[in-house]
């Protein structure tokens, strides 16, 4: 059995900006629970405090701004992930011989998200939001060689960081029915993702790096590369004094075609078009009202991240990837226009980060 080791491919880079971005390159939740029924503003602030049933726990809302309602919600993200892989680079001659090398590796990844969001009510059914992240990312890559000769006494770590603007995004969102008793809400919502991050292609892929060989980047893109359109739908039913809530959404990246990717030799061009693939999302979950001031959610989210193509054809090494998050959320109000609220995230699936602690801050103007 042959293995040779090679620069990342184009599916290669695409599938792990998705997986380590997580909410910057491609959030798919799109909803929380609130037992204000979506774009239905209150008589007053007092109002809207007492009624709010659910912590947020997903990246963007279902409940709408009330009209000429202005929220700012500033927000810190942290990711951690951990993965192991062992490779072996060599043949073997039975089942219990290996006559080659045996590639171990292990990767720590950080992830530090700061985002600024503003959201308008431009009636009480049409709400606009702008979300502008700043993403900080630091990689460690611990690797070592068994039975290569000569051995390197110790396993070899490599740090890699990256520090810039994130994606930025703007999302529309339209209450579609009027909802009420016994009946669910509705909102409609379609976002559009810029690639004002810095992309896979711009940053330079290492080769023979030692203890862990080739395709090691040196420095870690903050964007996906690629202009994503999101439509989605969001349901809220009220059931006092719980809320429940649930979320479908699809993520569709544009194609690039003719990139250029980085290697230590030299720009690379890759010919033809690259097209990552569809991101089909859902989640579901429920809010509870503990008082009139704090509120506890539950949920899941899931992602289904389809294979990447090139040239309309699906890259050999590409895969379908499934990404699952159980979230927790606690929410208190500390006035009736300022809250406070911190959110958990646990990976149930290989490819997810481990843990995702988000809190966030909005008020409203």
């Amino acid at each position: 059995m042959n293995v040779q080791q090679t620069p990342l491919s184009i599916a290669q880079l695409c599938r792990a900006l998705t997986l380590t971005l997580g909410a910057v390159a491609v959030p798919t939740g799109t909803s929380w629970a609130q037992e204000v029924a979506p774009g239905t503003a209150a008589t007053d602030s007092q109002d809207r405090l007492s009624t709010d049933t659910g912590a947020q726990i997903f990246e963007q809302p279902g409940v709408l701004s009330p009209a000429g309602s202005l929220t700012i919600e500033p927000s810190l993200q942290y990711a951690y992930s951990s993965s192991n892989r062992i490779a072996l680079v060599g043949y073997t001659v039975i089942p219990a011989l290996l006559i080659g090398v045996v590639d171990v590796r292990e990767v720590k990844r950080n992830t530090f998200t700061a985002t600024l969001t503003s959201r308008y009510g431009v009636t009480n059914r049409l709400e606009v939001e702008a979300r502008l992240p700043v993403v900080r990312r630091q990689d460690t890559s611990i690797g070592r060689r068994v039975l290569d000769d000569p051995a390197p006494d110790q396993p070899t770590a490599f740090d890699a960081s990256g520090n810039d603007v994130g994606d930025v995004e703007a999302t529309l969102r339209y209450q579609l029915n009027e909802g009420g008793a016994g009946v669910p809400y509705f909102v409609g919502s379609l976002r559009v993702k810029s690639r004002t991050g810095r992309d896979p292609f711009q940053v330079v892929t290492r080769t023979n790096v030692p203890g862990l060989g080739d395709g090691v980047q040196a420095t870690l893109p903050t964007g996906s590369g690629f202009w994503g359109v999101q439509p989605g739908l969001t349901m809220l039913f009220p059931s006092d004094p719980v809320v429940f809530f649930g979320s479908v959404s699809l993520l569709h990246s544009i194609k690039r075609s003719d990139v250029t990717r980085q290697t230590e030799a030299g720009p690379e061009l890759i010919p033809g078009t690259i097209q990552p693939g569809r991101i089909f999302g859902f989640n579901f979950g429920m809010g509870l009202a503990l008082n009139e001031r704090s509120s506890f959610s539950l949920g899941y989210d899931h992602s289904s991240v389809g294979k990447t193509r090139q040239n309309g054809v699906a890259a050999s090494d590409a895969v379908r990837v499934q990404l699952g998050t159980l979230l927790l959320g606690w929410s208190f109000k500390t006035t009736p226009k300022r809250s406070i609220n911190v959110s958990l995230g646990v990976g149930v699936t290989r490819d997810t980060p481990d843990m995702t602690m988000t809190v966030r801050m909005p008020f409203s103007l």
